[in-house]
Parts: C-alpha cells; sequence; structure tokens
C-alpha cells in the first residue's frame, strides 16, 4: 500500500490534494509561518524532542532524527489503533457522549467566531460577512439540527413483515460504522471539515479530520479547537501535506469522506479499495448557468454574481463555472453583469474589499494561465486585470471561446466567466449533456416546460431554478455529485446516515413455528407453501383442505 500511495501521489503538488499537517493531538504539530507561499517552510515542534526545520513535501528525510519525527505510516497506525480502541469501548455510542461533543462544537463557534473569521481571513482575505455567512453560520445551522434531532435519528425505523415470517418484527437499526477519515479542502476549509466531523460524530463514530495544509491558518486553528473543545480519545486532527495524507490513506478506516478533485478522489478511491472501505467523494466538475431571455435580468445577474464571484471568489466547487446563453440575448447579459459587477465591487475591483483573493500563487498562475491561451485571451470581454502580488484577479467575462480550450475543458475554479452562446435555449440540453455529469446545475427562466425539461433530461448532483448555491443550505437535500462530479451525499439526515450502517433487524419468538419450511416436502406441504407465498387467501384455504385451483 505504501509504495501504492508513493507511486499515486509523487506527481502531485500539494495544491491538488486536501492535505494537513500532523496535530497535537499526538503531540506534533507543525505550524505554517508563512500564509501566502504554496508549501512554505514548516516547523516540526515536540513537548520533548529538540526542533528540527523541515518541508512538507515528498522529498527523502535524510536525517535520522527527522526521520523519526515523521508522521509516518507506523504512527498513522499506532493513532487509528487508539482510535478504534475508544471506539469498541463503547463511549462514542452512547446518546449522551454524542450530544456532549455536539454542545461543545456548538459552544466553540459561538467563543471563538472572531478567531475562526480571522483564520479565513489569512489564508484568502475572504470578507468577514462572507466568511460568517458560507462558513460559521452554515456550521452553526448543521450543527444545531443534529442537536434537536439527534435522538429521533437514533430511534430504529420499524419495517413491515410478511406472512412467511409471521409473527415476526422488523427494524433498521442505524449503528456507527467505526472509525472515520474526513479529509478537507482549502476552499471553504472550515466548513468543510466541521460539518462532515459533525455527522460522522452524530453518527456514534470516532473522527480523524485532515484539514488542508493549503489553508494553513484555518489548519492550524481547526487543530487548536478540536483539542480544546473536543474528546481527544475519539476526535483527532492530522494537520499536514502529501506525507500525512499518504500514511493515513494506508491505515485501514471504516469510511472516507473527501473533498476535492476528481484526479484525487480516485488515488483516495484506489487506496480505499485496499481494504473495501466505502467512501464518500465530494468532487466538483463544470457547473452551467442556463439564461433565459423570459427572466427578470436584474434579479438573475444578481444571483449569478452571488454564485460566481460573491462566493470565494468562483473558487467554490458549486460555483457557476460557465453560462450558456442565446446569441441573440447574450449582449444583453453580459450589459447586466457589467453593471451589477459594478454596484457589487466598485469601478476598480481589485481594490474591493469584498471579494476573496486566489488561494496561493500556484492557483494563481494555473488560472493566469488558463486566460493567457491561444485565441482566449481575445474573448474577454469584461476584466481580466490580475495582480500576482496581491494574488488577485478580477472578475473576468469571455465570450464563446473556442471548445477545445483548457478554460472549457476543466474545473475553473476561479473569476473567469466563458458565457457559451446557442441558437435556441433548449440546445443548452446537448452542451451539458456532452460534458461529464456537474455537480450543481442552475436554469433561469420563467417557461414551465423548460423547467420541467432540465429536471427530466439533465442528470447533476444537485439542481436549482432561478437562483444559485442556495440548495446546500436546506438541510432536507442531499449535498453530493454523481459520475465525475462525486458519489455519496451528507448534510443534516444525509450526513448522519452517510456515516451510519443500516443493519437489519428481524425479531421472532419461538411460537408459530410451522413444519412446511422443514423437510420432508410432501405435496401437500408444497401446495400450502406456494400457496402462502403467493400471498393469495383463497388458494391458502383451498390448500389446507386439500383442493386445488
Amino acid at each position: 500500500m505504501k509504495s501504492l500511495c508513493i507511486d499515486l501521489f509523487k506527481n502531485c503538488s500539494a495544491t491538488s490534494l486536501a492535505g494537513t499537517r500532523s496535530s497535537r493531538v499526538l503531540t506534533y504539530r507543525f505550524q505554517r509561518t508563512n500564509y501566502q507561499t504554496h508549501l512554505p517552510s514548516t516547523k516540526l515542534t515536540f513537548s520533548s524532542y529538540s526542533t528540527k526545520t523541515c518541508f512538507a513535501t515528498l522529498s527523502t528525510v535524510t536525517s535520522e532524527v527527522e526521520e523519526k519525527q515523521t508522521f509516518n505510516p507506523d504512527k498513522a497506525g499506532e493513532l487509528v489503533k487508539e482510535l478504534r480502541n475508544s471506539f469498541n469501548s463503547g463511549r462514542t455510542k452512547s446518546y449522551e457522549w454524542r450530544m456532549s461533543q455536539l454542545e461543545n462544537i456548538a459552544k466553540m463557534l459561538e467563543e471563538k467566531e472572531k478567531e475562526i473569521t480571522e483564520a479565513l481571513y489569512k489564508d484568502l482575505s475572504k470578507p468577514e460577512v462572507e466568511a460568517f455567512i458560507s462558513e460559521i453560520v452554515t456550521a452553526k445551522s448543521s450543527c444545531n439540527e443534529a442537536l434537536k434531532e439527534l435522538r429521533q435519528w437514533m430511534i430504529p425505523q420499524k419495517v413491515n413483515t410478511s406472512i412467511t415470517t409471521f409473527p415476526s418484527s422488523a427494524e433498521i437499526v442505524s449503528e456507527p460504522l467505526g472509525v472515520v477519515l474526513v479529509i478537507s479542502t482549502w476552499n471553504f476549509p472550515f466548513l468543510l471539515s466541521l460539518d462532515p466531523v459533525i455527522g460522522a460524530i452524530s453518527a456514534g463514530n470516532a473522527v480523524v479530520l485532515k484539514p488542508s495544509e493549503i489553508a494553513p491558518a484555518t489548519s492550524s486553528i481547526l487543530a487548536k479547537l478540536v483539542e480544546e473543545y473536543l474528546d481527544n480519545s475519539a476526535v483527532k486532527v492530522v494537520e499536514g501535506a502529501v506525507p500525512e495524507t499518504t500514511a493515513l490513506l494506508e491505515q485501514k478506516w471504516d469510511k472516507i469522506l473527501y473533498t476535492g478533485s476528481a484526479r484525487i478522489g480516485r488515488i483516495v478511491m484506489a487506496a480505499a479499495a485496499k481494504h473495501l472501505t466505502p467512501v464518500i467523494l465530494e468532487l466538483g466538475g463544470k457547473s452551467p448557468a442556463v439564461v433565459h431571455s423570459d427572466v427578470d435580468l436584474q434579479v438573475a445577474v444578481r444571483r449569478i454574481i452571488a454564485g460566481k464571484w460573491a462566493l470565494n471568489n468562483g473558487q467554490a466547487c458549486i460555483g457557476v463555472d460557465y453560462i450558456i446563453t442565446t446569441k441573440d440575448f447574450a449582449p444583453k447579459l453580459i450589459e447586466a453583469l457589467k453593471i451589477e459587477l459594478e454596484k457589487f465591487f466598485g469601478k476598480d475591483p481589485m481594490n474591493s474589499k469584498d471579494i476573496s483573493r486566489i488561494v496561493s500563487s500556484t492557483q494563481f498562475k494555473r488560472l493566469a494561465k488558463l486566460l493567457d491561451e491561444d485565441k482566449v485571451s481575445d474573448k474577454i470581454v469584461l476584466g481580466g486585470q490580475m495582480d500576482e502580488n496581491q494574488l488577485k484577479i478580477a472578475p473576468t467575462i469571455l465570450l464563446d471561446i473556442p471548445e477545445e480550450s483548457q478554460l472549457m475543458q476543466e474545473e475553473i475554479f476561479g473569476p473567469l466567466m466563458p458565457i457559451v452562446t446557442v441558437e435556441k435555449i433548449e440546445d443548452s440540453f446537448d452542451v451539458i449533456n456532452s460534458r461529464p455529469k456537474p455537480l450543481a446545475v442552475y436554469v433561469f427562466t420563467n417557461n414551465e416546460q423548460l423547467k420541467k425539461g432540465f429536471v427530466e433530461n439533465i442528470s447533476s448532483g444537485g439542481m436549482l431554478i432561478n437562483d444559485t448555491v442556495l440548495h446546500v443550505s436546506i438541510s432536507g437535500l442531499p449535498f453530493g455529485g454523481v459520475g465525475e462530479s462525486g458519489m455519496g451525499s451528507y448534510h443534516g439526515k444525509f450526513s448522519f446516515d452517510g456515516f451510519s450502517h443500516k443493519k437489519a433487524v428481524l425479531y421472532r419468538s419461538f411460537s408459530g413455528d410451522s413444519s412446511l419450511r422443514y423437510p420432508p416436502y410432501t405435496p401437500e406441504k408444497q401446495r400450502l407453501l406456494k400457496a402462502v407465498i403467493s400471498g393469495d387467501i383463497f388458494s391458502i384455504i383451498l390448500a389446507l383442505i386439500g383442493w386445488s385451483k
């Protein structure tokens, strides 16, 4: 497994993999000293060892001391063993333990809101209001729902039985899976770390969280707060990068939830396959917004901006990746976008305090390369300004770029917005269906037939009519992808179910034991048995008196 993970990871940069530094949960922690660089040098500190400097890469560790200090597969194995012992003790299964941990999370969110917001600003320059709404409030909502509904979720679900098992009763029991791993990502580094952990705890599991090293300030605050507020015998944080992730993936888990790219999702799934570990993969893809000419244009445009540039500056898996509209309507749509973008971010959006920066220089260069591609840069109709020193790219709109360009082939994950035009809006069906299934599809129209057509004919993780991204705020709706955009789902009760095993239980007494099921199988028994299985009362009566139809 070690060779498998190293081979799979060796061509991956740490930007691709949501990793973390080791946590003190085991008395060691990587602490980043530079929030701007992609993979800055790290300081590895121990409570009982001298300090050594190292780099969070896959480089060979030459020092014997450093080798001993690395979070390697052996240390990862010890961590899992410790958590498994805690789980096997039964402590995490009780309603009382689950509630106590959820209450502590709620307390943490109230008491440490300022520290969390500051960490998000350090990592992404995320505006305070955006951080509060998209990360803290959403996490609070998830926690509060679990606190309110947990007792009901834990009640076994009664199931009807059949005449073949009479007298009997049956139920579905939700039992915790065991020890689970959550590998988070950097774009919403707090919410997408804590939300799955809330689900795992609600279901009664022991859990390891690995936040992304690409959002180091948030990773550090998560490690600190989990150690301070939660039961460290059952809930731990491991910080680090690719080596730590590799070490964790070599272990046997009872479930893995990964949020990130499809490329790394394949690596996670390959590692899980060795142990037949089930996975929830929250990936991404190119999520389109289809805009018909019959819309309230100002409202539609404002909601598209909210689902793109006001959402971590386009760095969101559910963000609008590109727009589809008709050739005739495109000029009006572009003009409306220009007007509303100026209202939102001013004449010079590069100086706006209401828009996030690009997370790292590596991501910045990737986006700049997409924009500089041949036959792409000359399609810009708005924006295009870039400042690498500040890691800022202005909201940028492009019209009818080549289909074969990288901008139209890969998930953009940034502030670049291509507009694809079609002759008639129904042609958008073919445009979307020609690509891998997206995580979300957004449709803006007042045409009821068009709405129905999208729901029935477009496959996607989720769909929202006349708005963007808000479907993820509905706890009664599952959040997850399909095909290339992921597998499995969570949010609300779906999080509880995702980290639970649904155990089928049938109860019978020693009464009502029929000789029908036992040899010898006489003709009379066969007639009666067939009648009972068919459920035909008349046939049963005939069989009992020795007659047949």
